[in-house]
């Protein structure tokens, strides 16, 4: 029987419902494939450090500011999550306390920003992110956004000489590098080059990358000048969700600091932080570059497998550990039908439009898929040809019932022999 760490015997006999759904949300992932390219598995260490007694504790201000007594156990984990942070990615100040990804940009645009102020970021239908100034967000109430995008999506090249002409006319206060479904690597060093050209800050969102960068399988947009980067704490960082700030000079720490609390959030949630510590620390030992290295191994031979058999992928490969395919070239059908077809059979991806997409965002021409979870789980290249094998057979027979139940019976047999982290 699946057993999840810790048991939970408190819960099941408090709310047998909800350790119900628990036993159910448990079985999925064991049973299953994760290929959402955002999504990951937290070690037990993790795991059980999110359910402390750190949850019970207010501590507003930061460690040795405070403004609430009884600080003595929470300075010493948010000290240590920011001195590990500041170690794993080679930067002077580490703000640890950010909620989430969201919270986390909002707030470094409180810092550096006026309203009015202008930000250049990547168009969402180019792989952009929403809170990069997509037009549906609040953030574009306050601030202006213009948005730069591929040159040429057979590559996935950025055109730099085009975002140059557009910061030299809108004078942006920041250059925005960062994506959520972009396959390839951006040139840190170009843009910081334009901004330096305009005296805009640089900043990077690297929330899908951020264990790529700590693992060192992708270049640290620090060691090219860039000022500020924003992160979640978990997809390829392997950590608890929550979102963190780092600067590589300390003179910015304070502007960071401020905008955070009280500028933007109350209390910081302890239980995560302690968390995020246990995560910066796993990050820290030589295993996790191995791990890293071994999601772009997985993600480029995926990639190629559904290039040799027909698909199209948005810039023909990846660099990194998502890729996007247009369904409606490779299989006749739309996004929304692949990730229906596929949850019939256990493995989990997300529709997502494609550039200059002509669909409607609940139905677009692609799907987004990545490697980072079923790296995790110790899938290596031979599993990622087994996975696609399932992935064109599903879509292949997507009409035919009977099928799809058998390829689900050959998934779950599949997925038992990875076990997930925290589920035994």
């Amino acid at each position: 029987m699946l057993q999840v760490m810790p048991s939970y015997d408190a819960l099941q006999a408090t709310d047998p419902l909800i350790y119900a759904a628990l036993k159910g949300e448990m079985r999925r992932q064991a049973e299953g494939v994760e290929l959402i390219a955002s999504e990951n598995y937290i070690s037990p260490a993790v795991l059980e450090t999110m359910g402390t007694v750190f949850n019970n504790k207010y501590a507003e201000g930061y460690p040795g500011h405070r403004y609430y007594g009884g600080q003595e156990f929470t300075d010493i984990v948010e000290q240590l999550a920011i001195d590990r942070a500041k170690k794993l990615f080679n930067c002077e100040h580490a703000n640890v306390q950010p909620h989430a990804g969201c919270p986390a940009n909002a707030c470094m645009y409180f810092a550096l920003l006026e309203p009015g102020d202008t930000v250049m970021g990547m168009d969402l239908s180019h792989g952009g992110h929403l809170s990069h100034g997509h037009p549906v967000t609040y953030l574009t109430k306050i601030f202006k956004f213009v948005r730069y995008k591929m040159k040429d999506i057979e590559t996935g090249e950025i055109d730099y000489d085009e975002m140059r002409r557009v910061a030299l006319e809108h004078k942006p206060k920041i250059i925005l590098a960062g994506f959520s479904a972009y396959p390839r690597e951006l040139h840190y060093a170009k843009m910081k080059e334009i901004a330096q050209e305009v005296g805009a800050y640089t900043v990077a969102d690297m929330a899908h990358i951020a264990g790529l960068i700590a693992g060192g399988a992708l270049r640290n947009p620090f060691d090219d000048g860039f000022d500020v980067i924003t992160t979640t704490t978990h997809k390829t960082l392997r950590g608890p969700r929550g979102g963190m700030i780092l600067c590589r000079e300390a003179t910015l720490g304070k502007k960071i600091d401020k905008a955070v609390f009280p500028g933007f959030q109350g209390g910081p949630i302890m239980q995560m932080i302690a968390a995020k510590a246990v995560a910066f620390g796993e990050a820290l030992k030589p295993e996790f570059k191995v791990y890293a290295a071994q999601i772009i191994k997985n993600s480029k031979h995926l990639a190629q497998f559904f290039m040799d058999r027909g698909a199209k992928l948005i810039t023909n490969g990846t660099d990194n550990h998502l890729m996007l395919i247009d369904c409606v070239k490779s299989f006749g059908i739309g996004g929304a039908e692949v990730e229906t077809t596929l949850d019939r059979i256990g493995i989990t991806l997300n529709k997502n439009m494609i550039p200059d997409d002509t669909r409607k965002p609940m139905d677009p021409s692609g799907v987004r898929l990545g490697t980072p979870a079923i790296t995790t789980r110790g899938m290596k290249e031979s599993e990622m040809e087994q996975l696609g094998t399932f992935i064109l057979s599903a879509i292949e027979k997507r009409s035919d019932s009977a099928a799809l139940e058998k390829l689900h019976g050959e998934v779950k047999n599949f997925c038992l022999r990875y076990p997930v982290p925290g589920i035994e």
